[in-house]
């Protein structure tokens, strides 16, 4: 199939051969001095019937003997056979022209750049207008957060006050583990919104921290909210292991784990959690029977709830990955759907006393 370049190029030498020809036929009318039409884009000559020249401007040996456009290499050809015994004994007006592909590819790239720009800039439109939606999404659960957190702090502050107090003044019962095991609860999910909002106005300093300690510290904080669901909270720890990291961060870490194996385990059963040296490697793992995970890879996604009845706003996981991710903390997870899962963290920079 002829391309655009040769049908042009075609048409522009029979354009020329009309007029090498018109020329021819006003000299036999005239019968004047005839002078060669010569141009500069292309080259012609009049050729016998055995092909010979009468007189040509083309240089080349002409490899073609039949009528009609032709090509060779760069070189394009037009033959146009002559009446017999009528412009000097010619029976054959050859023309030539350069064809060079370099045109041909330049307007080609051309197209194929205008298609690659104009496909990304309606890929940028669409993505923009398809994104649009989440985008206001985020932000209405974003601006959510911020009042809620606002809101929730003084009645939270005066529940855990006089939790205390009450406490303090009679015996423990059912009721007030209840309550202050829903605080717990309440009061986790108000850390995580807070940080969440302040944690990029914020510098958290690294400091050492006993992580044996304070593993045990935040396991007996998490033991009365487990209770509610007959769950028990099985642990074993070395001693003295330390790791630099704030204590904060540390904290979201930590309670955002149990918090989730609480949730997410079937009632009456245990958490397992360890914290053990092997290998020059700090591991730290909680280990739940419950109700698994199904995707892995989605659990991280800010406000992603694989299982919409057991609440939450699903920010959690996603501040757990930007603290480990900042901190170089590893983490791996075993986990199969109604077995239940295994959270590892892996510390690289730790010391044990």
């Amino acid at each position: 199939m002829k391309n655009i370049h040769s049908i042009q190029n075609e048409l522009f030498l029979k354009e020329k051969s009309l007029l090498i020809i018109k020329a021819m036929e006003e000299f036999n009318q005239n019968e004047e001095l005839f002078e060669y039409p010569r141009f500069k884009s292309f080259r012609s000559g009049l050729y016998n019937e055995k092909f010979e020249p009468i007189f040509t401007l083309i240089d080349e040996k002409i490899n073609y003997f039949k009528g009609g456009y032709h090509l060779d290499g760069d070189r394009a050809y037009l033959i146009v056979k002559l009446p017999k015994e009528r412009y000097f004994g010619a029976r054959y007006l050859i023309m030539q022209n350069t064809f060079s592909l370099a045109e041909v590819y330049e307007k080609i790239f051309l197209i194929l750049f205008s298609v690659v720009i104009l496909v990304f800039v309606l890929s940028l439109i669409f993505l923009q207008t398809f994104a649009e939606p989440f985008k206001r999404m985020n932000e209405t659960l974003d601006n959510f957060i911020k009042d809620s957190v606002h809101e929730i702090n003084t009645p939270l502050s005066i529940i855990n006050v006089n939790i205390d107090l009450y406490n303090r003044k009679n015996e423990p019962n059912k009721y007030l583990n209840r309550m202050k095991a829903a605080s717990k609860v309440l009061s986790n999910i108000y850390n995580d919104m807070d940080y969440l909002i302040k944690h990029h106005k914020l510098e958290y300093i690294e400091e050492s921290i006993n992580l044996s300690y304070f593993l045990e510290d935040r396991i007996e904080y998490f033991t009365e909210v487990a209770q509610m669901k007959g769950i028990t909270i099985q642990h074993e720890m070395q001693p003295n292991i330390s790791v630099m990291i704030n204590p904060k961060k540390l904290q979201r870490v930590i309670d955002n784990t149990i918090s989730n194996a609480i949730k997410y385990s079937h009632e009456n059963s245990n958490i397992e959690i360890a914290l053990r040296v092997e290998e020059q490697l700090c591991f730290m793992s909680f280990k739940d029977y419950g109700v698994g995970i199904e995707n892995v890879n989605k659990i991280f996604s800010r406000y992603y709830r694989e299982n919409t009845n057991k609440g939450g706003f699903g920010i959690g996981l996603n501040i757990v990955k930007s603290i480990i991710d900042d901190a170089g903390i590893e983490l791996l997870i075993e986990s199969k759907p109604k077995v239940g899962s295994t959270f590892t963290y892996i510390f690289k920079d730790f010391f044990q006393k």
